[in-house]
């Protein structure tokens, strides 16, 4: 599709790669864009009865793509671009929670920011042991406002505090032990054990995987889009902070931000 996101069809699977290893597979507007797409083409495969979202590289996503933040905190349509970016976001996320059909994440290596968020929207998550999980907006003045109510709907509100507060990042081990991932499997057979996953799901019938789906995130779920569209709200706010422009610029040239 682009440089950026890759995508193969192995029925009864589809696979949609995160593929910038240079920037870690950090989130832009095109890579976002590549990625709707990427859903909106498997929504109507027919033979396609899962997709698995991974990755190219060392990291799953490295979240937001810090360079070109940097690069628009002083053009005159910088707001523009932050409400453009983060509604990106916010349409890809529900997307993949209203997809008919379910998603796996499959990671390996870092998972950060918005690249935790896009996990969280798959249905299941498995991880490579050496993958780690991170919420780096509170160094960066910027907010994890999406991610926010994905980890309280996910894993409640006490471990989505822990991972949104302290800025600290936590291994595959500890996120299997609280709950975050399903299974460790080896960076060399993460694919081929998604793979297996999803020939498991398609022995159901695809419109009772559908009603599965519906009844956990449209009913169960009823106020998570509420919560996404203040969160995408709070998220674009935050990006036109003195302090964003300080954390992010800190981070580029790697030295301690210091906010007022």
């Amino acid at each position: 599709m682009s440089d950026g996101v890759r995508v193969r069809k192995d029925v009864p699977s589809g696979t949609i790669i995160l593929d910038r290893p240079q920037v870690r597979n950090a989130l832009n507007l095109r890579t976002l864009a590549d990625l709707q797409q990427a859903f909106d083409d498997f929504h109507g495969e027919k033979k396609v009865r899962a997709v698995i979202l991974t990755n190219q590289g060392t990291a799953f996503c490295s979240g937001t793509d810090l360079k070109e933040l940097n690069e628009m905190h002083e053009q005159a349509d910088a707001l523009a671009f932050y409400q453009e970016y983060v509604e990106a976001l916010q349409s890809l996320i529900e997307t993949m929670l209203r997809f008919p059909k379910p998603i796996l994440a499959a990671v390996n290596g870092w998972c950060v920011g918005t690249g935790l968020a896009l996990a969280l929207a798959c249905d299941q998550l498995i991880a490579a042991p050496e993958s780690q999980f991170w919420l780096p907006e509170p160094r960066r003045g910027l907010s994890s406002s999406i991610s926010a109510p994905l980890l309280a709907f996910r894993q409640g509100t006490q471990l989505a505090n822990r991972l949104l507060l302290s800025a600290e990042p936590i291994g595959a081990q500890q996120a299997q032990h609280w709950g975050l991932i399903s299974e460790l499997v080896s960076a060399e057979l993460l694919w081929a054990r998604s793979q297996q996953l999803v020939q498991g799901w398609a022995q159901g019938a695809p419109h009772s995987l559908m009603l599965s789906k519906q009844m956990l995130n449209d009913t169960i779920g009823e106020n998570l889009f509420t919560q996404l569209a203040i969160g995408a709200s709070q998220m674009a706010t935050a990006r036109t902070t003195d302090n964003a422009r300080e954390g992010t610029l800190a981070f580029l040239e790697k030295r301690v931000a210091h906010f007022l």
